[in-house]
């Protein structure tokens, strides 16, 4: 994560907003969130001033440390339907593009990105809640998938299924891929 020089993009803004909301919303103080995500109080607050950008990883924590979608916190609003759909780029994660297709639908359980990693980057995860899964289907390039502590390597129309309640991650191996993940959410 780094300080950010100039105002909060986009993506800053409704991750801070929506941060501050659900924190609040469940009465939870800046410690207590911290101890759930796995995030430092001081890296939250920055979050939620927008002083700072979270990594993708780091948001996947704070995503899963407060039993939250990933896309609340790139849409704000789980429930409204979206037929736009924009690529959303971390400052701190440039060779990463993730492009919400479905955001999470409480009724259905799932959301669904495509993402476009670049230049070789390799991006881990932390574990998600019990029982999530990932459904990857490879569109272009070359997936490598981190499960079980091996690396498998996926073609352009492959698939898989990982198990996120693990840690996990992906690898560009061609120098640009794009892949699509569906990932579902246990009731």
């Amino acid at each position: 994560m780094t300080k950010a020089n100039t105002q909060p993009s986009a993506i800053s803004k409704s991750i801070a907003q929506h941060l501050r909301s659900v924190r609040t919303g469940r009465g939870l103080s800046l410690d207590k969130t911290a101890k759930l995500t796995g995030v430092s109080k001081a890296m939250l607050g920055q979050i939620e001033r927008g002083e700072s950008s979270p990594t993708i990883a780091t948001l996947w924590k704070i995503a899963t440390g407060l039993a939250c979608s990933f896309s609340s916190f790139l849409s704000g609003d789980e429930t409204a339907p979206t037929s736009q759909h924009t690529d959303d780029k971390f400052a701190n994660d440039p060779n990463v593009t993730i492009k919400t297709l479905f955001p999470f639908n409480a009724v259905t359980q799932f959301e669904m990105f495509e993402l476009c990693l670049k230049d070789f980057h390799e991006q881990h995860s932390s574990a998600h809640q019990i029982g999530v899964t990932e459904h990857i289907h490879v569109l272009q390039g070359k997936l490598g998938v981190l499960q079980d502590g091996q690396w498998q390597a996926y073609q352009a129309q492959e698939q898989c299924i990982l198990h996120a309640d693990q840690p996990h991650g992906y690898r560009d191996e061609v120098g640009e891929t794009r892949f699509v993940v569906v990932i579902h959410y246990p009731v």
